[in-house]
């Protein structure tokens, strides 16, 4: 392995364990402060999460391009940016890294370190969130990319942060971490059982922006 792709395995696997700890342990957190009331458990996990993504975007993005995310780097490679077994090992990162996330999680509120999650979330509205919130991420981080590179790490935390509200599903946008959270049975969980649509989705939204992307923003459009 050449010693660049080894930084930036453990670029995605640092940032994917920052990232799905702090939406898990922020979850924890607002859960036990908030009282019952839902509604402020969620500002505190949707805070949280926004500000985490620009920390680690800014810090590790000249490394790996800090992904942290499978559908990202899926769309890399159709894009030809990442060669395919680059990829694989990129979301075999951010997998294992994302999961280290959530354990350390649950260790550090002194809950059960595995477990699984028991909380219901299925049905079309919540795939079509999922689908939207997928779409627009890939979206914002290729126009981002394409016009204002800069602002890639305030756009998709404040991105993530308005998706948490406006998306039925609290805009997950990342099959690698709905197969984290199915080992939380905490306020961020989801239910093992409902994972795999939630990725289809997820996937299926990716594709979606990637191609509308090439049409739209890509440089090379004819008469552009």
């Amino acid at each position: 392995m050449r010693r660049g792709l080894a930084r930036c395995l453990a670029a995605e696997a640092l940032g994917s364990f920052f990232l799905f700890a702090a939406v898990v342990g922020s979850g924890i957190m607002a859960e036990n402060l908030a009282g019952g009331n839902v509604a402020i458990a969620l500002l505190g996990n949707t805070l949280a999460t926004g500000a985490i993504l620009f920390v680690l975007i800014t810090i590790l993005a000249p490394i790996s391009g800090a992904h942290f995310n499978p559908a990202v780097t899926m769309v890399a490679w159709l894009r030809r940016e990442l060669p395919a077994h680059e990829g694989l090992l990129y979301v075999l990162s951010q997998l294992a890294g994302g999961i280290l996330g959530i354990f350390a999680a649950h260790l550090m509120f002194d809950l059960d370190i595995v477990q699984f999650s028991t909380k219901t979330r299925t049905g079309v509205g919540q795939w079509a969130g999922e689908f939207v919130a997928t779409f627009g991420l890939i979206l914002t981080i290729l126009g981002c990319v394409r016009f204002r590179s800069e602002w890639v790490a305030p756009a998709v935390g404040l991105y993530i942060t308005a998706g948490y509200w406006f998306t039925s599903s609290t805009s997950f946008a990342n099959p690698a971490i709905a197969v984290a959270r199915s080992l939380s049975d905490s306020f961020a969980g989801i239910a093992p059982a409902d994972v795999p649509m939630f990725i289809a989705a997820q996937l299926a939204g990716a594709l979606c922006a990637a191609f509308v992307a090439k049409w739209m923003i890509d440089p090379d459009i004819p008469g552009s």
